[in-house]
């Protein structure tokens, strides 16, 4: 017994087995050492990342505000979108993830892996949006390979829709997505990558207003990223509606007088400045630039020579022509360079120097005082009269009537056109002012310069008795509710530089443009409504002494432009308005059966809707 105890075989198998069993409580000990680490040490942290890999914050977009005409009619509204997105976290390897994707829904691939650089390293674990408002056919097809795509997802968010496609354009503006820049900015607190801000017209100026607040929502996640469970949900703040000046039907037949030429229609109401119509031609869709435009509709856009992203009411300058004829009188009749007994023979030309000066008529007016002198626009009279004025004189009643400075409407990029005076001229080309100059600048030619919106208000202040008006757009800010949180009273920005007396001769003329047989507007006469207003040619180019032109065979860029500013009824107006036909040639028969046509639709409108109030 003692010698098979003392077996070597058995004690080296005994030796083993506790080696072994030594091992075994080893590693048992080092796996209870890392439960131990991992459950309680750090079990609270590693709880946290876990809830944080399955439950995460969702954003969700806010609705922007809405916007309305006059008469509350929605203008621009909100629609779903569906945005396909990518959490590059849970998408594996993201380029064969986005090559698939690219190749279903066929948009080319590098325009999804760009949208993915734009967004910076710091999106790694946020949704990506790769392509914006995508077709119900493509989002089929997504959702039909949903199992296949990990990390891709599809948003439906809403998105802005114009209603009435190019109408207002300019006016209404459009959005554009928000840079990293405007983000580090501070000034969009609601605003994240990928989401759109104003970029032009009332979407820009009324920002703060018409975007609203992010929600959120809390969901649960699986290991692709998709969605399991909605755990809890924080929903958004729509932003706030806007009521604006405009009026709708007399925009739509403003856009449709503009068809097929270039140029502007604005048109006001003399007693407190609201913009009624704001059309520009050409013009564009908005809708175009909803999740970014193409680069082949905006070459497009930027080659053409009409300019449709311009609006021409605010950021074009012209020569106001003959329609500046009334700044000479209001100057000659207050500076008491002429009254309404003085008289001026116009045998069709004035000679100035050694330079002969023709009127528009080359037999001659006749004998002309003030008012035959504007009603036939008779341009021997304004020479003589701009002459005794003076330029400088001219300058001082051109700016105090609101010309050659900014009106102040509440649209970004308005230009302030040009009042020209002999200091101006020193300094921009060091050279004295020339006296031949001045008859130029008396009939609206030479360095003169001014925007639509700016003879609008003007000749708004001349129907109203004499009230400057800033021209508005907006009257109030609603919430969704309709409850009124910002009202935009009518503002007073000063007077004309011009007496009762002066006001009424100029008035009288004015009327006679229209109303009387020799006028040069007598055409667009109403049967119910009497029209005030003064046509305007304004020359393109200027003719060298002794050139010869063939006016009737002038290319179409080289033509006059044709003008035509208004207000009615003459007496108590409810509506002024400025047209400019770029390449129009005359104002009587181009620019003034437009604002013709706008005011015999407005007055019926006007009148009835005054009868049923009453």
């Amino acid at each position: 017994m003692t010698e098979f105890s003392k077996n070597p075989d058995r004690e080296w198998i005994k030796q083993r087995l506790i080696g072994v069993s030594v091992c075994i409580l080893f590693v048992f000990a080092l796996l209870f050492l890392r439960l131990v680490y991992l459950q309680i040490i750090k079990g609270e942290e590693y709880r946290l990342q876990s809830e944080k890999n399955a439950v995460r914050l969702k954003s969700i977009k806010s609705s922007r505000g809405l916007i309305f005409d006059r008469n509350k009619k929605l203008l621009v509204d909100n629609r779903p979108s569906f945005n396909l997105k990518i959490v590059l976290e849970d998408a594996g390897e993201v380029k064969k993830t986005v090559k698939k994707v690219a190749d279903l829904i066929q948009v080319p691939f590098q325009e999804l892996i760009d949208s993915i650089a734009r967004a910076g390293k710091g999106a790694f674990y946020k949704p990506i949006t790769l392509k914006g408002d995508i077709s119900r056919d493509q989002l089929a097809i997504v959702e039909a390979h949903k199992f296949d795509l990990p990390g891709i997802h599809i948003d439906i968010e809403p998105t802005r829709h114009y209603i009435y496609k190019k109408m207002a354009a300019h006016l209404l503006g459009y959005l554009g997505q928000i840079n990293g820049k405007e983000l580090n900015s501070g000034k969009y607190p609601n605003v994240k990558t990928g989401d759109s801000i104003g970029r032009y017209g009332i979407e820009k100026s009324f920002e703060k207003y018409l975007q609203g607040k992010r929600g959120g929502r809390q969901i649960e996640v699986d290991a692709n990223g998709r969605t399991i469970k909605v755990l809890k949900t924080v929903q958004p703040v729509a932003g706030l509606d806007l009521n604006l000046t405009l009026d709708l039907d007399l925009q739509l037949t403003a856009e449709k007088w503009l068809e097929n030429k270039d140029g502007c229609v604005v048109a006001i109401d003399p007693n407190n400045g609201d913009v009624l119509v704001m059309a520009s031609n050409p013009s564009f869709d908005q809708n175009d630039f909803i999740g970014g435009i193409s680069q082949k509709k905006w070459n497009i856009l930027m080659s053409d020579p009409g300019k449709p992203m311009n609006n021409k009411a605010i950021q074009a300058e012209y020569p106001p022509a003959s329609t500046y004829k009334i700044i000479t009188s209001l100057a000659a009749l207050e500076e008491k360079h002429i009254d309404i007994h003085t008289t001026t023979y116009c045998p069709g030309f004035y000679r100035y120097g050694n330079r002969t000066y023709k009127c528009w008529k080359k037999s001659g007016h006749g004998e002309m005082n003030i008012i035959d002198g504007l009603t036939q626009s008779c341009d021997v009279f304004y020479y003589q009269a701009g002459e005794k004025v003076g330029v400088d004189a001219l300058a001082q009643y051109a700016t105090g009537c609101g010309l050659g400075k900014k009106t102040g409407i509440m649209l970004e990029h308005e230009r302030k056109g040009l009042i020209p005076t002999a200091a101006w001229k020193k300094k921009r080309f060091n050279e004295s002012w020339q006296g031949g100059e001045t008859l130029s600048i008396a009939i609206g030619q030479g360095y003169d310069l001014v925007t639509p919106l700016q003879m609008a208000a003007f000749i708004a202040a001349v129907g109203n008795g004499g009230t400057l008006y800033r021209p508005r757009i907006a009257k109030t800010i609603e919430d969704s509710q309709g409850k009124i949180v910002k009202k935009i009273d009518p503002e007073i920005t000063g007077g004309l530089p011009a007496s009762k007396e002066t006001l009424d001769i100029v008035r009288e003329a004015l009327l006679r443009v229209v109303q009387s047989e020799r006028g040069t507007a007598r055409r667009i006469r109403l049967k119910d409504v009497e029209i005030a207003g003064k046509t305007g040619t304004a020359q393109v180019f200027s003719v060298k002494k002794g050139e010869k032109i063939d006016f009737d065979n002038l290319e179409y860029s080289l033509r006059d432009h044709a003008w035509f500013v208004c207000y009615a009824p003459a007496i108590d107006p409810v509506i002024a308005i400025a047209v400019l036909i770029e390449h129009g040639e005359h104002g009587s028969s181009t620019a003034a059966p437009i604002a013709g046509a706008l005011i015999k639709q407005y007055t019926q409108d006007f009148f009835i809707k005054e009868k049923l109030t009453e």
